[in-house]
């Protein structure tokens, strides 16, 4: 599936789809991975705000409006990027049902 600031070359895992208060609705993936050639981009919604201790061991990155930027894997720590994903698929979970594809 593809996202709308990524194009065809996110790989990705589940799918949502979601209404805002606005009326707005759309359809998303859960979470992805884009390898660009400056910069690996990572889809994790529904967004960092609420993770400030989960980042601040994460290691080196950026964060866009939704999306966190890495340089190179070897930046960040792996087990605390994957708590990090696991804690954003089930807080997604709670706004929106998550479908495996």
């Amino acid at each position: 599936m593809s996202h709308a600031c990524g194009g065809p070359t996110i790989i990705g895992f589940g799918r949502y789809s979601y209404t805002y208060d606005s009326g707005h609705s759309g359809e998303s993936l859960a979470a992805g991975f884009s390898p660009r050639k400056a910069i690996l981009s990572l889809y994790i919604v529904p967004g960092y705000q609420d993770y400030g201790d989960i980042l601040s061991r994460l290691g080196k990155y950026k964060i866009g409006k939704s999306c966190l930027y890495v340089n190179k894997l070897a930046d960040v720590d792996m087990a605390v990027l994957e708590e990090l994903i696991r804690i954003g698929l089930k807080d997604l979970e709670k706004l929106w049902p998550v479908h495996p594809e």
